[in-house]
């Protein structure tokens, strides 16, 4: 984060892009809006696979954002692709599966280290699976539920690194990246 001109741009990815990519897309950007963040960080959200392309977010999903006061009714899928390393500072993959995937699509070094796991914010989460965000797809409500909680911890760990690393100008009033 060095050109406070320019938003430091956040892709989340999962498999699908219809339900833990989009959950962390919302609450990521609803989380950095909080902290008067939202002007200096983008995110939007992508999946390794292009099956769900052009679909909504799974209506689990979308109830378990509802339920929590975030809207992702404007959601729609798409597949993460190989010229966006390009375009993006940040890559967070939501399970290992997606790391490797996205670490093989990546062109060369430079952009396959712009791929992390969310949940390395987690201050609660510790090493091996507890590093991951389990896919609920083939679960019910509650596991929407358990996936949106990870997320908000982990995107609140995420804000706080962020805030760490952007200078807040208050004479001036205006943020400004270090």
């Amino acid at each position: 984060m060095t050109d406070p001109s320019t938003p430091y741009r956040v892709c989340v990815v999962c498999a699908g892009n219809i339900c833990r990519s989009p959950i962390a897309e919302f609450v990521l950007r609803h989380r950095l809006e909080g902290a008067g963040l939202g002007d200096l960080v983008t995110v939007d959200s992508a999946g390794t696979g292009g099956w769900h392309a052009g679909q909504q977010a799974d209506p689990r999903a979308l109830a378990a954002l509802h339920d929590h006061g975030y809207d992702g009714s404007d959601h729609r899928a798409r597949q993460f692709r190989r010229e966006w390393f390009a375009d993006v500072d940040l890559v967070l993959a939501l399970d290992r599966d997606n790391f490797a995937d996205l670490s093989t699509l990546a062109p060369d070094d430079d952009a396959r280290a712009k791929v992390q796991l969310l949940r390395s914010y987690d201050p609660d989460a510790e090493a091996g699976d507890d590093t991951e965000v389990p896919d609920p797809y083939y679960g019910d409500a509650a596991a929407f539920e358990r996936v949106l909680l990870m997320i908000e911890r982990a995107s609140d760990g995420f804000v706080t690194a962020v805030s760490e690393e952007i200078e807040l100008d208050v004479p001036g009033g205006e943020p400004s990246r270090q």
